[in-house]
């Protein structure tokens, strides 16, 4: 299954924004890319996120990428938009449309960043989003996927979880900030890759979307036994990776960790 993972530098400006990912969407396409991932706050990021939220399926975002999925006979992993909630909070949702043009997964993310890092940066994501309350896969061509956005990455319970269900694939979409991007996006990562023995697939944000506000970027492509087979560069654009399902099933048969499990001590 051929994969390409988008990265962006939303901003404020959301029909600014919509138009660039259909953009890239298809040029990935054109490419020859099945299945095109896009990152956390696809469409709009910034303050005021609250006040962009969509009803799903029935916004504007949805329904674009409804119609390029169908058009284009392409699945999309929708990295996150906002999702209405309730007047004050919203959700921070993830969703797969498939080449039919529905919805066929959604993930409210369950991890809300809420950090401080003593003179760098503070965040508060719950002061807006309401978490989600359960994990979620998606039945893709190539094998099961395990969905989740940006924060979640610290939590490998997670994603060990979907792996005993049967992934091959786990998402990360995420706006990852520069400074902790530099420090842990890429080793947290791969060791998601290697202790799942599954493809990850990040697509992010990168540069300056308020002031003092930048995310790191460094879109990945991740094999299973921890190899970066596709990174995007500096700004937006493209990266293209093949996933190969007996690379999946080799990383298990070598190296059967998941079958040493001692749940009985653990």
């Amino acid at each position: 299954m051929k994969v390409a993972v988008i990265q962006l530098n939303s901003k404020q400006d959301k029909q600014k924004n919509l138009l660039k990912i259909e953009q890239f969407i298809r040029e990935a396409a054109s490419f020859g890319a099945e299945l095109v991932a896009l990152p956390e706050n696809c469409n709009f990021l910034g303050n005021g996120n609250t006040f962009q939220a969509e009803e799903i399926p029935s916004g504007e975002t949805t329904t674009l990428l409804s119609k390029l999925a169908k058009e284009l006979k392409i699945f999309i992993h929708a990295g996150s938009i906002t999702e209405s909630f309730t007047k004050d909070k919203s959700y921070n949702t993830s969703f797969v449309i498939a080449p039919t043009g529905e919805i066929i997964s959604i993930y409210r993310k369950i991890h809300l960043f809420d950090i401080e890092i003593s003179g760098v940066s503070s965040y508060k994501e719950s002061d807006a989003i309401e978490p989600g309350s359960k994990s979620e896969m998606v039945e893709l061509p190539f094998g099961q996927a395990g969905m989740s956005i940006c924060y979640d990455l610290r939590f490998p319970e997670l994603y060990r979880k979907y792996a005993l269900a049967g992934a091959k694939i786990l998402f990360v979409p995420a706006a990852f900030t520069r400074y902790t991007g530099m420090l842990h996006w890429e080793p947290l990562l791969r060791a998601r890759a290697i202790e799942n023995q599954c493809y990850v697939i990040a697509a992010g944000q990168h540069g300056n979307y308020l002031p003092g506000k930048d995310c790191y970027g460094n879109s990945m492509i991740i094999d299973p036994w921890g190899t970066v087979v596709a990174r995007a560069s500096e700004g937006e654009g493209i990266a293209i990776a093949e996933l190969k399902e007996d690379l999946v099933a080799s990383a298990r048969q070598s190296i059967p960790c998941l079958q040493h499990r001692r749940e009985d001590l653990y």
